[in-house]
């Protein structure tokens, strides 16, 4: 009989709707693959999904959450307590990664490039610029580049940022790296391909160009220096083993080439629970190197885990 599987989707952090979206293409896949499949949608009320998940008890459970409690390692905790195997990195991997503060100490500690970074209250923030302009402003613990700003010269947008902060006590500023945005997906202990991204919808890839149709272009592999190609996919395999990720991570890079090629390479983030929906580009790139979408969740499935 075939494997009975566990589909999360919904949430209840600012990416229930990609989350929604990526569910649906992973159940429509995961039945395509000849597994049976219950979608269940996830919402604050956890002894519903609870009893979702024992009454009857899957074989599997495919996390296809994102964002806080989907991807910072709480659902995590919940699916270890219950003793059931589940796709993507584990808790503590995906607590590490989620934090961003945290993660870039992870990634220094294993010798990869990352950008100068501070932390700020909002107060802090208020009061004046916590690093030499241009910078970027982020959200601690969130993805999909919710609440990300670039504060740049004759910008007077950073006082109203401050106030208007609603993404946790503190916010992380970075030095802001130019040129362009790259993307590796990661499958196991195999680096994908590279994107080059180009965002046509927002001033770089931000939620809307990410989500929106047409909001950005994909250039896939990306064409520049193949000595910056082959040093973007050893980072990312080096960051998703050091985070200690299992099954498929995404990380995103800037790719600073306004000197010339090839250029300066940095490490921004790593994402244990990279989209799956139609404009997503692990997907993308998956299909690039021959694995089709359903072959790509089976082998998630068949990767599932529980435990750190």
């Amino acid at each position: 009989m075939s494997a009975h599987v566990a589909v999360l989707l919904g949430g209840i952090s600012a990416e229930r709707e990609v989350s929604l979206s990526s569910g649906r293409q992973v159940v429509a896949a995961l039945r395509e693959a000849g597994f049976r499949v219950t979608p269940i949608e996830v919402t604050q009320d956890l002894p519903a999904l609870i009893r979702a998940l024992t009454e009857p008890r899957p074989d599997v459970v495919f996390n296809a959450l994102h964002g806080r409690f989907g991807e910072d390692g709480c659902i995590q905790g919940v699916l270890d307590w219950l003793g059931l195997p589940y796709t993507h990195s584990g808790l503590r991997a995906s607590a590490v990664a989620m934090d961003k503060d945290a993660a870039k100490a992870v990634f220094r500690q294993a010798g990869l490039p990352v950008a100068e970074h501070c932390l700020v209250t909002r107060e802090e923030l208020e009061a004046a610029d916590p690093l030499p302009r241009p910078y970027v402003v982020k959200p601690v613990n969130e993805g999909s580049s919710v609440g990300v700003f670039i504060v740049t010269e004759g910008d007077n947008r950073r006082a109203e940022i401050a106030r208007d902060w609603r993404y946790g006590a503190h916010a992380m500023a970075e030095t802001f790296v130019p040129g362009r945005e790259l993307t590796v997906g990661v499958m196991g202990d195999r680096a994908l391909a590279v994107t080059d991204i180009i965002a046509d919808a927002g001033a770089f890839y931000d939620y809307e160009s990410k989500y929106a149709d047409g909001g950005s272009r994909h250039v896939l592999p990306a064409r520049i220096h193949a000595d910056a190609y082959a040093a973007a996919m050893d980072i990312a395999l080096r960051a998703h083993q050091a985070l200690g990720c299992r099954g498929t991570s995404r990380a995103d890079l800037r790719y600073d080439d306004t000197g010339g090629e090839p250029g300066r390479l940095v490490l921004l983030e790593v994402n244990t629970q990279p989209g799956l929906t139609p404009t997503s580009l692990l997907p993308e790139q998956a299909a690039h190197c021959g694995i089709p979408f359903p072959a790509l969740c089976a082998w998630m499935v068949k990767e599932a885990r529980h435990g750190a």
